[in-house]
């Protein structure tokens, strides 16, 4: 169906159609004809952030929590500048999401005018792809492909650069069951790579199943293929930072997450299998360390919608290019319909090495004295919060990893925080893109005071839409992984980790109209928590906690899988410093 209307009337009626319901955005002078569109329908909710990098995060939260893609809207120039790092963010982790941006007339492009930036030079190596449109007829088609592109194969950030005129002009808009889309991304596996796998799995005596965010990229049906193949084969499974909860964290067969602040059995189990079946994850550097010594006497196989990052980093045996989702959905029926078999008396020896790391207990902390150890700040708030409909985010740096390790999530869409580009600043307008997704649903910002402080001004945001985000902030007064790095590697030299100036934040909170919390004694915890939960607004909860204490397990750069600094609490090693153990 075709209707006349103007270009920017077309991206309003677009969004509808994609089934949008929710923007975040930031106006300005090169795309008020959209707001002003927004503002004569009832469609979409328009969230107003307090800065462009918060409307991108938001998004992120929005798509992460949903499946569904997000949708940011900003102005030209600065605007679309500091949408740049949501876009990294988005691209690296694998996030769908939309964003639209102003641009100057097309008469005006490239004469240096107010607020023009080429913004799709800037964004080109940061979007799975970008659009400049010129014409309004191309707007509708622009926009149903980006969609389109933006949730197909991989995942990622797409970003649309209109310029005013052809917001204003009148053009044909063509709905999305018009589009005809040259992009189609393989997603069915090699039936004879497949079969070979499910002969691998056979004959495997020291297997693991490594997952990441590809399974939870793939929807929900792929987490209970997953489950299915993992209970069917007694298979041990362990998982990226992005993959967390496509497995359950209760599960017998789960190994925790591994990589440079994995747990040891997962580790452990990476460095010494005989197969390694990567299913959605991208061999990254903070998974494999020292490449050359990774995983070094196991066949691998990659199951991946992304060709380009089969054989990017690890040689791999046998290759798998498709959907997991798919792919899972085969290979069961291939193993199924051979049998079922599986190395069984290699698998119970396997096993049992499995327990003996597991007995480690690497995760081991003392909780002693009246200082609140982060660790045992996470512990209690996973009590605290388990069996509730809760959804979290985090900010980066040593509480994230803390977070990853403390909190167990038993299914997808529930952990949302930045993995590849480690964006400072990311969870808190994460958090208020999911509680906009999820109103009912306990939605957890876990933070670190400095990674807070640098998207604080969306305080504004939660308040002025009575959004009941949680902001847990671990707060040691330092830039605890770079001060981390610094004690352990840098001889103690302690430069520029730590701020002497930072903010009271109940009184914080306060002035944003919000409920501030503070807590610094042990003893007090339980009852600050439940105060938190059951607040029905923004809650900004100051948890003071040691100043420096160093997150572990942790692989030393240059290091294999199997060398790994333990906290001091842990079973097993040799004390070679303050705080840690070396195995």
């Amino acid at each position: 169906m075709t209707r006349q209307m103007t270009g920017a009337k077309m991206i309003v009626q677009a969004l509808i159609d994609q089934g949008v319901d929710t923007v975040f955005g930031y106006p300005g002078g090169a795309v008020l004809p959209i707001y002003d569109e927004v503002f004569q329908q009832n469609s979409i909710k328009h969230i107003l952030v307090r800065h462009e990098q918060g409307a991108v995060h938001a998004a992120e939260g929005y798509a992460r929590s949903t499946g569904k893609p997000g949708v940011a809207l900003v102005t030209s120039g600065p605007g679309a500048t500091n949408a740049v790092t949501g876009l990294t963010d988005a691209l690296m982790d694998s996030i769908p999401i939309i964003v639209l941006t102003g641009q100057v007339p097309t008469f005006m492009i490239g004469s240096d005018a107010f607020q023009e930036a080429d913004t799709v030079g800037i964004t080109r190596p940061c979007t799975k792809h970008n659009w400049l449109v010129k014409e309004t007829d191309q707007l509708a088609e622009t926009l149903h492909t980006a969609f389109h592109v933006a949730t197909n194969g991989r995942p990622g950030p797409v970003l649309i650069d209109i310029p005013k005129d052809v917001q204003f002009a009148t053009g044909t808009y063509t709905d999305k069951k018009s589009l005809k889309s040259h992009y189609k991304p393989q997603v069915k596996g090699d039936i004879d790579a497949i079969t070979k796998l499910a002969e691998m799995i056979e004959s495997a005596e020291r297997p693991v199943f490594y997952t990441g965010g590809g399974v939870i990229n793939s929807g929900p049906h792929a987490s209970q293929l997953l489950r299915e193949l993992v209970a069917a084969t007694n298979f041990p499974i362990t998982s990226t930072l992005m993959g967390l909860g496509c497995y359950p964290a209760s599960g017998e067969n789960w190994l925790g997450m591994l990589g440079m602040h994995g747990l040891y059995e997962a580790n452990m189990a990476m460095h010494d299998c005989d197969l390694m079946i990567n299913i959605g994850a991208r061999f990254d550097d903070r998974i494999t360390g020292l490449v050359d010594k990774f995983s070094p006497d196991s066949k691998k196989v990659h199951i991946d919608i992304d060709a380009s990052s089969i054989n990017k980093v690890i040689h791999v045996d046998v290759p798998i290019l498709g959907d997991v989702g798919h792919v899972l959905e085969d290979l069961l029926k291939i193993w199924k319909s051979r049998g079922r078999k599986t190395n069984a008396s290699a698998l119970k020896n396997w096993w049992g090495q499995i327990n003996e790391w597991r007995a480690i207990n690497c995760l081991s902390y003392k909780q002693e004295g009246k200082v609140i150890k982060p660790q045992h700040a996470l512990s209690r708030l996973e009590a605290l919060t388990k069996g509730k409909d809760r959804y979290i985010t985090t900010e980066v740096g040593q509480h994230q990893m803390w977070a990853a390790q403390y909190l167990g999530f038993e299914d997808p869409n529930r952990w949302m925080t930045s993995g590849g580009l480690g964006t400072m600043g990311y969870g808190f307008p994460a958090s208020i893109g999911v509680q906009l997704a999820h109103p009912d649903a306990c939605v957890i910002n876990v933070a670190g005071e400095a990674s807070w402080l640098m998207n604080m001004q969306e305080l504004g945001t939660a308040t002025q839409y009575n959004l009941p985000v949680k902001q847990f902030i671990l707060n040691n007064e330092r830039l605890g992984m770079v001060r981390q790095w610094q004690e352990l590697l840098h001889g103690e030299r302690y430069s520029q980790s730590w701020s002497e100036a930072l903010p009271d934040f109940v009184k914080l909170a306060d002035a944003f109209g919000a409920k501030g919390i503070l807590c610094s004694d042990p003893d007090d915890l339980d009852d600050a928590i439940m105060e938190m939960l059951n607040h029905d607004g923004p809650v900004l909860f100051d948890c003071l906690v040691e100043k420096h204490e160093n997150c572990f397990p942790m692989i030393p750069s240059g290091k294999p899988h199997n060398e790994m600094l333990l906290g001091e609490e842990s079973t097993k090693g040799a004390i070679t410093g303050a705080g840690q153990t070396f195995v």
